[in-house]
């Protein structure tokens, strides 16, 4: 059983005439640069854990749709009988089908564009330093590509958690 998907625009108008609860599948860093007002949150990564939210029609988006997708087997199941849908292209799609949305341009990033520029910023460091000054620091791009393979194969990412605690990503309580 699979998640059967909704243009964006349908998805929009049924929100505005109230008959369809949103939610929103994105982890919190996400969702707190960005989010659409009274949106349920479950993010998929606790999704083992979570109840969805009432109502008799649910929609689900993430960023772009790809994790909707993702996880559309085990969402559907979830729904137990009511109503369910992905909606096409995520949040993006939902600004572009006129969904306002409430935006903190001063949240950080999400953690895990923090890790893609980390990473792939020493990766190229590493090449150009080899390329330049020394063939030894090649060793530097190496060292972040085993990293990033530890990190898919183990679903642990040291640098994802050095991220985390720095005082940028830090909420005030």
């Amino acid at each position: 059983m699979s998640l059967p998907s909704i243009p964006a625009a349908e998805a929009a108008a049924l929100l505005r005439q109230g008959r369809a609860t949103l939610v929103d599948l994105r982890e919190a860093d996400e969702r707190a640069r960005a989010h659409v007002p009274g949106s349920a949150a479950l993010p998929l990564s606790g999704l083992g854990q979570a109840r969805l939210p009432a109502g008799e029609v649910l929609l689900f988006h993430c960023a772009s749709g790809a994790r909707t997708r993702q996880g559309g087997a085990a969402l559907a199941a979830m729904a137990e009988g009511r109503t369910a849908y992905a909606v096409e292209g995520g949040l993006a799609a939902l600004r572009a089908a006129g969904v306002a949305l409430v935006e903190d341009r001063r949240a950080p990033l999400p953690l895990m564009r923090q890790v893609q520029i980390v990473a792939g910023g020493l990766a190229l460091l590493g090449a150009v330093l080899a390329a330049t000054v020394s063939p030894g620091f090649i060793a530097l791009s190496g060292f972040v590509g085993a990293g990033l393979v530890m990190a898919g194969i183990t679903g642990l990412c040291p640098m994802a958690k050095a991220l985390a605690a720095m005082p940028w990503n830090r909420r005030p309580a």
